[in-house]
Order: structure tokens, then C-alpha cells, then sequence
């Protein structure tokens, strides 16, 4: 009995071979860290995100045949190969026909949404308004300084300006001297220079 050589012994195994060993991913959490370790070697680079593939309707679909040609029936004279031609035809069209169906049946779920929408925006327009007129007739009732749409006081006062501004006690002449200019004092530190 011969004993077992270096040759017998996988080149990866060999404690002589300088070849890295290949480290594979055992658990979908190494697989995970092996992909991010990747991503981070180079930040710099493009990272390409596989397209989304398109969503399938019945117009992506390759029509119907306009005219089939060599129809054979399911008895005598259909060679062997006939039956997976048929069922391969079969299932394209049934494919066509739910693909079809679900396109009515989106139109149709759209639709509703679309009428569920507008029906609620009807219905919180109308709960505003009627908010709207409640508050205002409160308003009425009470009978205080406040301001109407057209901007006059209930009092019967304009809100414009018309005249000289009256002074305000939060406003103070500008420093410079400029009289009738006023600025509004700024809250914070005041620093005074002793020149």
C-alpha cells in the first residue's frame, strides 16, 4: 500500500499552496456582509440597479394568429407533435384572456376609486361650508370688532390706513436722525460705544 502524496491532497488543503483559500458565504447573513464589504471597497463606483420590467397587459402580448393554417382536430391525422402545439396556443390565448380581464378589472377598481374620492372631497366641501356659515352667524350673534371679507371693522371703522401713522409705541426714530422714519426695535443686547 502506497502512502497518500501530495498529490492526493487538494491544492487548497495543501498548507505549501500560497493560493487564498475561497471563502463562501454558509448563511444568508454572510452572503449579506460578503456583498456590503464589496459595495465599500470602492464608494466611488456606479452602482447599476437591475429595470424593473414592465407590467404586462394584453397589448404587449403577440396577437392572435389571423389565420391558422393546417387545423387538425384532436382525432385521427394529428401526428404526435400536434398536442404540445396545441396546448402551447391554448395557453397564450388564456393568457391573453385573463391578462384582458384584469385590465377590465382595473378600469373598473380606478373608476370607483375615482368616484369614492370625488364623493368625499363633495362631502368634507360641504361640512366646510356649512362650518363656514355657522361660524359666521356665531359671529354675528356676538357682534365683537372682528373683521369681515371686505375688511371694514363691524363697528363701523375702515382698517385702511388714511392719514398720519399713528405712533406706535414699539417703534422707535431711526439713530441717524432720519424723522419720520420709523424701524422696529430689534430684542436682544444693546451695545453702547463710549466714543
Amino acid at each position: 500500500m502506497s502512502e497518500p502524496g501530495p498529490e492526493s491532497v487538494p491544492t487548497s488543503a495543501d498548507p505549501r499552496s500560497k493560493r487564498p483559500t475561497k471563502r463562501r458565504a454558509i448563511t444568508p447573513l454572510s452572503e449579506h456582509a460578503t456583498q456590503i464589504d464589496s459595495l465599500f471597497k470602492d464608494p466611488s463606483k456606479e452602482i447599476r440597479l437591475p429595470i424593473a420590467p414592465k407590467e404586462r397587459t394584453s397589448s404587449t402580448l403577440a396577437p392572435p394568429p389571423e389565420i391558422v393554417a393546417n387545423v387538425q382536430g384532436s382525432s385521427a391525422g394529428a401526428g404526435s407533435g400536434e398536442f404540445h402545439v396545441y396546448k402551447a396556443s391554448r395557453r397564450r390565448e388564456y393568457e391573453r384572456l385573463r391578462l384582458m380581464q384584469s385590465e377590465v378589472e382595473k378600469e373598473k377598481g380606478d373608476a370607483e376609486w375615482e368616484k369614492q374620492r370625488e364623493e368625499a372631497k363633495r362631502k368634507d366641501l360641504e361640512k366646510t361650508e356649512k362650518n363656514r356659515r355657522r361660524r359666521e352667524k356665531k359671529r354675528a350673534a356676538r357682534g365683537g370688532n372682528k373683521k369681515d371679507e371686505n375688511n371694514e371693522l363691524r363697528d363701523g371703522a375702515s382698517t385702511s390706513m388714511k392719514g398720519p401713522v399713528p405712533p406706535n409705541p414699539d417703534m422707535h426714530q431711526n439713530v441717524e436722525g432720519m424723522d419720520g422714519v420709523m424701524s422696529a426695535e430689534v430684542p436682544g443686547v444693546i451695545i453702547h460705544d463710549d466714543d
